[in-house]
């Protein structure tokens, strides 16, 4: 006799079972599918920084243009900060403590000399010693030509540089920070450099722009996009697609948006000191530092039950969502010094390359410029080691002028993507340090952009550095890195898991010493794995031939 359920669940309605099931599935599919797709209240982290964000607010409360003082004629830079300075009359105290002005870590003792000031070095133009009144026109201040530049005077500090906003401010590339009080051409480029309109740029103060803070950060190094690959000129008026904070078609933010200040103090990293100690959102401590993805968007941004979430504790949002820097403007990836120098006809010359950008220098040797870089990818817990102009080095290895600090089993150490800059330099042959050569100066000066003589160049930049030089050079390889962390990605750009996850051609493929699935083998798992799949495949088989020969068995015979 046939069971009861057996005769309940005729041909029709296992069919009608099996369309309901499969409806259902498609429901559930197409539901998570518009999750990912275009759920944007289902992301919390997306809600909070809506939250966080304030949509043009009016932060000045001054209209600078009805203040008499700002009215008077002046005649140079300093008598406007003087001016500043009697309504705002801790200002320049507040900044002579800040490294923007002395270029100096101020989270060291100062006898370590971390800073440019100091003895750090780089593997672009390398260091400022001997070459102030050029590597100047990008300090906030007027005048440091040389060693005898008075730190103290506070009618030194630049004002108008971070805050004039008629986009008619420009200091002078070899000036020491100066502006020109004529017409004046730079050789360079050709480009004229116009006086300023006192008046007019004094009373047009307000909060930083994109386009003040770009006035050095986005053509540090010589030229534009040259440093770091995530800043360059194309912040200033960027589409969303370049950077979903910056877009002037998304937030439209500026950098002081993230990088907040204290008594002038901006937020971010200095040398090995990190941006931000903790990962704290603002709605958990609402005065802690908007530097951070975590500030506005949590350290668990998506729907919940994402798989992404689980990254946010060893992955940095960063390395999924900057998929590549320089994405409009080339950046320099390599610079070569050992091969500065040549001459055509006597003559210094220029090499364009395939971007556009000079490949070759006479003054400064060859380069490698590239575009949509794939960032490398690093443990960082947000501090950057260093050596100096002190430090022995080990010739025979390239360099590592600066590293990421971090490991996987550092509880604050993520995976972080970063910039790493190749170089060729000169270093010391008997001492094993790196050299600091004297590059600007006038005619017939030791400069080497005058002489182009390393011999003379390089004594005369340790001179000025007051450090001690054998007087035997070579050129050494190096590498410098900078952290990536602007230029992020729409939603749709994102890093894959496959780019990550895979064996061949992974992102990570350079971090070891932990498992990740499908990019990493283990014989043993990977053995049991397939076993177990194997063994519940044979089970369902047989189970699924036992229930056809049992319920054909079962069936009654029809007559």
């Amino acid at each position: 006799m046939t069971h009861k359920y057996m005769n309940s669940f005729s041909p029709l309605n296992r069919r009608l079972t099996i369309a309901w099931i499969g409806l259902a599935f498609l429901a559930v599919a197409t539901v998570g599918y518009a999750d990912i797709g275009a759920g944007k209240d289902r992301a919390p982290g997306r809600t909070m920084a809506r939250q966080a964000l304030s949509h043009q607010e009016i932060w000045i409360t001054a209209d600078h243009t009805k203040h008499d003082i700002l009215k008077q004629e002046f005649h140079s830079g300093e008598e406007v900060t003087q001016a500043c300075l009697t309504c705002h009359s801790e200002a320049a105290s507040q900044f002579h403590k800040t490294i923007h002005w002395t270029w100096l870590d101020p989270n060291v003792p100062k006898a370590q000399q971390i800073g440019k000031a100091g003895h750090s070095i780089n593997n672009f133009c390398i260091s400022i010693h001997g070459n102030e009144p050029r590597c100047t026109s990008c300090h906030a201040g007027y005048g440091w030509k040389d060693k005898t530049f008075d730190f103290t005077d506070q009618t030194k500090v630049d004002c108008l540089v971070c805050h004039e906003q008629t986009g008619t401010y420009e200091k002078f590339p070899t000036a020491a920070g100066n502006v020109v009080a004529e017409a004046t051409v730079f050789k360079e480029n050709g480009k004229t450099y116009l006086p300023p309109d006192w008046n007019k740029v004094a009373q047009s103060v307000g909060r930083p722009t994109r386009k003040n803070c770009g006035t050095c950060h986005f053509t540090g190094g010589g030229g534009d996009g040259v440093k770091h690959g995530d800043l360059d000129t194309s912040l200033i008026k960027p589409n969303k697609a370049l950077d979903v904070h910056m877009g002037l078609d998304g937030q439209n933010f500026d950098c002081v948006r993230c990088h907040t200040t204290i008594l002038h103090n901006i937020a971010g990293r200095t040398y090995a000191t990190p941006a931000a100690r903790d990962r704290k959102s603002l709605v958990e401590d609402d005065l802690t530092s908007k530097i951070t993805c975590e500030s506005c968007h949590t350290d668990t941004p998506h729907a919940a039950g994402s798989k992404p979430n689980d990254h946010t504790d060893k992955v940095a949002c960063q390395s999924c969502h900057i998929p590549e820097f320089a994405r409009v403007n080339p950046t320099k990836m390599f610079w070569d010094w050992s091969t500065a120098g040549r001459k055509k006809e006597g003559k210094p010359y220029k090499e364009k390359g395939p971007l556009g950008k000079a490949a070759y220098d006479t003054k400064k040797g060859d380069f490698v410029w590239a575009k949509n870089v794939v960032p490398e990818y690093f443990w960082f817990n947000g501090s950057i080691s260093s050596i100096t102009a002190r430090d022995m080095i080990d010739p025979s290895r390239t360099v590592q002028i600066n590293w990421p600090v971090g490991s996987r089993e550092d509880a604050n150490a993520r995976i972080f993507p970063f910039k790493v800059h190749q170089g060729k330099q000169p270093y010391d042959k008997v001492n094993k340090t790196l050299l600091i050569p004297h590059l600007f100066g006038k005619p017939g000066s030791d400069a080497y952009w005058a002489a182009y003589d390393w011999k003379r160049a390089l004594e005369s930049g340790m001179r000025h550095a007051g450090l001690p030089y054998s007087g035997e050079f070579d050129f050494v390889e190096t590498s410098y890195v900078y952290p990536t962390t602007h230029m992020v990605a729409p939603r749709s750009e994102t890093v894959s898991c496959r780019e990550c996850h895979v064996r061949e051609g992974s992102r990570l493929a350079n971090l070891s010493g932990f498992h990740m699935p499908a990019r990493d083998t283990f014989r043993v798992i990977d053995t049991v794995g397939w076993g177990v799949v194997l063994v519940s495949l044979i089970g369902v088989m047989l189970h699924g031939f036992g229930r056809v020969f049992t319920h054909a068995k079962r069936r009654p015979n029809s007559k």
